[in-house]
């Protein structure tokens, strides 16, 4: 399973803050495929599967968009326990198509399920029969046109045959690729942890440019490990960490009609058995999830539509959770903070600005700033040792550090954005080109 080149070209892929990659190795209980359907018309990789061969206990989160993809609205009516198969097509939301985008999903998941089906039989010493309800989709991509089920149907073969049983750096980078839309760069992630004397591993991807701000989750991610956790507690541990991570960035502000955050746990790794969400084994395997889902968000913001710079808006002293965050994304949403930080302008007072629309209600005598190390306001009054110089010359960098201390209370929050280029506008009016 060689890379597709085109994908490389196709995404005209940039070199920035976050561009290595992890070695993401061989997870037992995953294997993956990924072709072209000819979704671009360009021969690029935009099919991926993923395959579970004794299945996957399984948790996501979804959009709280009012207008949701017709394979969200097929995920939700699955109700197995086990998941044999997650399929992921690019180019087509698969959103406003109605019946028809919901039928053919229907019908994709019935030939996969029994192109599985025969593999199983094939592989396995004791087969299993893979029912259709078993196979649940990704969709990113345009809005309202038409779903490519025969384009899709007819790749499901040569998909299932090369399925890859052992996965190495290179596998797992043709299916990061295969998901992206108007990425630059794939976007992968792994950590290792401890459960019990057994290492469990934890890998990732995901997708995400544009038409992003998250509401229960945003864009797509998915997550694997080998470790064996329920159905129950999978769901309690994403939905805790989707908190600080997925749920702490924006790029433009706009959530998807597709978004969606998917764990799977094959239960290959053998460890002391897991009994409930605070059970002191998991410690480590929640803190690993976390690096994992925060480094794959970062990803995405750092990839954002023609970003030049990554941004971390970090509000602290606030009288509760709510304010902090409030603050936080008035400040990551204003376009004016975000033009000024692309024109490496140190406007502190755009700053300011946004503090006040946010709602919330501070004392700005006690109101505190940085940029940086660079101090410039502390308790309400600009520092006099502030020097703008200083400030420009901290503005030059791709990865650009706001503080901001309410100084009214303990709680804090911290979010990733990206600055606002003309780029942005040109990838957006040419989207569809």
């Amino acid at each position: 399973m060689g890379i597709n080149l085109t994908n490389f070209i196709s995404s005209k892929s940039k070199s920035k803050r976050m561009a290595e990659f992890q070695d993401l190795d061989h997870i037992d209980g995953v294997s993956i495929s990924a072709v072209s359907a000819n979704l671009y018309n360009n021969q690029r990789d935009d099919l991926v599967m993923f395959y579970f061969r004794e299945g996957a206990n399984n948790a996501s989160v979804y959009t709280q968009s009012k207008i949701i993809s017709e394979n969200i609205k097929w995920n939700l009516n699955q109700k197995s326990k086990k998941i044999f198969s997650l399929i992921i097509n690019t180019r087509n939301a698969n959103c406003f198509t109605g019946k028809q985008g919901y039928k053919s999903l229907e019908k994709i998941a019935e030939l996969t399920s029994q192109k599985l089906t025969e593999k199983q039989k094939e592989d396995e010493d004791q087969p299993k029969k893979i029912k259709s309800k078993e196979v649940i989709f990704g969709c990113t991509g345009t809005i309202g046109e038409n779903f490519p089920e025969e384009k899709i149907k007819s790749k499901i073969p040569e998909l299932v045959s090369k399925i890859k049983y052992t996965q190495n750096k290179l596998i797992w980078m043709k299916a990061a690729l295969g998901i992206m839309t108007t990425d630059t760069q794939p976007k992968m992630a792994m950590e290792k942890c401890f459960i019990g004397n057994s290492e469990a591993k934890i890998f990732g991807i995901a997708k995400g440019s544009g038409m992003i701000q998250p509401n229960m989750a945003t864009t797509l991610a998915y997550i694997f490990t080998d470790a064996d956790i329920s159905n129950d507690i999978l769901k309690k541990l994403l939905k805790k960490n989707i908190s600080t991570t997925f749920n702490a960035i924006t790029c433009d502000s706009d959530t998807s009609t597709n978004d969606m955050v998917s764990i799977f746990s094959t239960g290959q790794l053998k460890h002391p058995k897991i009994k409930s969400f605070n059970d002191e084994k998991l410690k480590e395997f929640d803190s690993a999830l976390n690096k994992v889902l925060l480094n794959l968000a970062k990803r995405v913001v750092a990839d954002g539509e023609g970003a030049s710079k990554l941004i971390t808006i970090d509000v602290q002293g606030c009288k509760n959770d709510s304010d902090a965050k409030k603050i936080a994304f008035s400040i990551a949403n204003s376009p004016l903070v975000k033009t000024a930080i692309a024109g490496e302008d140190p406007n502190w007072g755009r700053i300011i600005m946004a503090i006040g629309k946010a709602g919330v209600s501070c004392n700005h005598e006690k109101l505190s700033i940085k940029f940086g190390n660079v101090s410039i306001v502390q308790n309400g009054k600009v520092n006099p040792s502030y020097k703008e110089e200083e400030a420009a010359d901290y503005m030059k960098g791709d990865s650009i550090n706001i503080f901001i201390d309410i100084s009214s209370g303990s709680k804090n929050f911290t979010v990733y954005t990206m600055d606002l280029t003309k780029k942005y506008i040109e990838i957006n009016a040419d989207y569809r080109s």
